[in-house]
């Protein structure tokens, strides 16, 4: 089962795990579409998913600027050295959050609602997991 956007529990949940001027790092695992799968609505051109995801990220670094965020990192997936044969990732991005409610704030503003149809185009699946620095 392929999961692109966050679920309501999940949310919450993220808001539960960190405190209010916690930075938090978001892990995403992408799997793009060969075609970007548009609603007819959404009357973009025809473009693969890759190149969906890059006008979304285009449009969304202003979103992530906004709330104080920016991307740490980007690097394509290469192999799964420990993983399920079948689990493909095609990129991995890291997004540094001033707070779990920056990216709320975010997630929620309707600037951000405006672009996210081609991150949704774009994605066959993918994974945003909430990390913080772990105190050795």
């Amino acid at each position: 089962m392929s999961s692109i956007h966050p679920s309501r529990a999940s949310l919450e949940s993220l808001v539960r795990h960190f405190s209010p001027d916690e930075p938090v790092v978001m892990l995403n695992l992408l799997r793009f579409h060969d075609q970007a799968n548009y609603k007819p609505e959404d009357r973009e051109k025809p473009c693969t998913g890759r190149e969906a995801y890059a006008r979304y990220s285009k449009l969304a670094l202003a979103q992530l600027e906004k709330v104080g965020a920016k991307p740490e990192w980007v690097g394509e997936a290469m192999t799964n050295v420990i993983a399920p044969e079948d689990e493909v990732w095609h990129e991995v991005l890291l997004v540094r959050y001033p707070s779990a409610e920056a990216f709320l704030a975010m997630t929620g503003d309707p600037e951000y609602q405006a672009v996210v149809h081609h991150r949704t185009a774009a994605l066959a699946d993918s994974r945003l997991i909430a990390t913080r620095p772990k105190n050795r």
